[in-house]
């Protein structure tokens, strides 16, 4: 399984990779919303996991620009806001599920959740 992540934090796009390594083949990381669009189109993941609050473009404006150019694509959010509003804005910006960085040991889970699923659309199944 190929996945992008994009974070602008250094140090929790490592852990993030930490908690993935075991189920993903390639990683691939950028550090901000602006920049998605560009790695999706390099490494084509199966999966991005996308981060919420960014400097130069947020994740729910990244999500739906990657999602005007790939239909198909399964983006996860990952923030440390368990907010229900921000949990409705992801799902209809396209996200498939919503993950807290604070419990990074369920994201193996979540990522193979989301791969047995169809690709996710602003009607997505998020929990």
């Amino acid at each position: 399984m190929k996945i992008l992540i994009v974070e602008d934090n250094q140090t929790v796009r490592r852990l993030i990779r930490r908690a993935i390594n075991d189920i993903a083949d390639n990683i691939y990381e950028c550090e901000d919303g602006a920049d998605a669009l560009a790695a999706y189109n390099e490494h084509r993941p199966d999966i991005v996991l996308m981060d919420v609050r960014m400097p130069r473009m947020d994740g729910l404006s990244a999500t739906r620009l990657l999602l005007r150019h790939h239909p198909g694509a399964r983006i996860i959010i990952v923030t440390d806001y368990n907010d229900d509003e921000l949990r409705t804005a992801a799902r209809e910006a396209g996200a498939c599920a919503y993950a807290l960085k604070h419990n990074l040991t369920e994201l193996d889970t979540v990522l193979e959740d989301v791969l047995g699923r169809p690709p996710c659309s602003s009607s997505s199944h998020m929990d």
